[in-house]
């Protein structure tokens, strides 16, 4: 889930109030809606939040190398009623973080209004803040992401081609978050993307290779019944299938709703509810810069199946600023078990509840 992402959002209301005082109403997901692409693949800027994440895992120039480009679009409902077409109407901000074993989690960040050095498409995955882009292409040799970003240490310049069909959570993309059917998500992946193109870090220039995850997801109400982040995994399954699985916990740390996706080898996708999904931490880091604790080794059951995570580095956690203070752990990890794979472990509120 971003999400994820906008990472920790609190609930996100239905409506709220402009500076003019006129409240701002925000569309509900509801099931039964069918998703229409590529058209699906872009904005959808009347609903509260969206966002667009792709992470990765590079077999060249060395293997198990991580990498993650989030770009989100927040509309926060201030604004509303100035006819400024640079008015703070639509807010887009950006992540981006390489994972190198043995070393550091490098990351960066960018943020910017629409209309004044961001831009979106309603009409197709066309993203941008200044030289940081994530768009869809139709080439004769069929469709592909381009993935493009630059910072002082590291920057990268990466095409990714599917592989197999696009996978839709929950319900034909719709994506319960909770009890109640207004916490939900319209929520579309697409896993095992082959990866190519060309990695710089302090100033080295490398060809690379790998496999990624793409995840769009865009909703008005994310967190509810006391839920104060999530654990999200998107895994690459060694066999060519793929999992998605998530929880919500409170501020005790239980569970208050859990979802997975399995897609096989063969293609057969199985659905799993709250009741056969369950996460169980197995051994934490602590940030020393937050003070969180993170489970980054997790044993997490669906069905017939328990696999564990083990993360290629402990210190993934991201501190970010802008628009606002958000700390996140988001890190590469391998998964063994009765599946095998690598793929992100997203954790989220365990700094705090965070708002934005």
């Amino acid at each position: 889930m971003r999400r994820r992402t906008f990472l920790s959002t609190p609930l996100l209301l239905p409506t709220l109030v402009t500076a003019a005082d006129e409240p701002v109403a925000y569309p509900a997901v509801r099931p039964g809606v069918k998703l229409v692409f590529p058209r699906d693949h872009g904005a959808h800027p009347d609903y509260r939040t969206e966002w667009w994440y792709v992470t990765g895992a590079l077999d060249s120039p060395r293997r198990d190398i991580g990498f993650q480009l989030t770009f989100f679009r927040s509309r926060p409902g201030t604004a509303e009623a100035l006819p400024s077409p640079i008015a703070a109407r639509q807010i887009v901000f950006a992540h981006a973080a390489l994972t190198i074993p043995g070393d550091r989690l490098h990351h960066a960040e960018r943020v910017a209004r629409a209309n004044l050095g961001a831009s979106f498409s309603r009409l197709d995955c066309d993203l941008g803040i200044g030289a940081w882009r994530m768009t869809r292409e139709d080439r004769s040799t069929g469709e592909v992401f381009l993935l493009q970003m630059q910072s002082p240490q590291f920057s990268y310049d990466f095409t990714l081609k599917p592989s197999q069909p696009l996978l839709l959570q929950g319900d034909g993309g719709y994506s319960r978050k909770g009890r109640s059917p207004e916490l939900a998500s319209y929520y579309v992946s697409w896993p095992q993307l082959q990866v190519d193109g060309v990695l710089v870090v302090d100033g080295r220039r490398q060809a690379v290779s790998g496999r990624a995850w793409f995840d769009h997801e865009w909703s008005t109400a994310v967190l509810g019944d006391g839920a104060v982040g999530w654990d999200w995994l998107g895994i690459n399954l060694a066999d060519g299938g793929a999992l998605m699985a998530f929880r919500l916990r409170d501020a005790r740390g239980a569970t208050v709703f859990a979802d997975a996706a399995w897609r096989d080898a063969a293609g057969r996708v199985r659905q799993f509810g709250a009741a056969e999904v369950s996460f169980t931490p197995l051994r934490t880091w602590l940030s020393a810069r937050s003070g969180a604790s993170y489970p980054v080794q997790m044993e997490v059951r669906f069905g017939e199946h328990t696999l564990r995570t083990l993360p290629v580095l402990d210190d993934q956690e991201l501190s970010t600023s802008r628009p606002a203070e958000v700390v996140y752990w988001e890190g590469l990890v391998k998964v063994d078990g009765t599946l095998k794979g690598r793929g992100y472990l997203e954790l989220t509120g365990y700094a705090g509840r965070l708002q934005l």
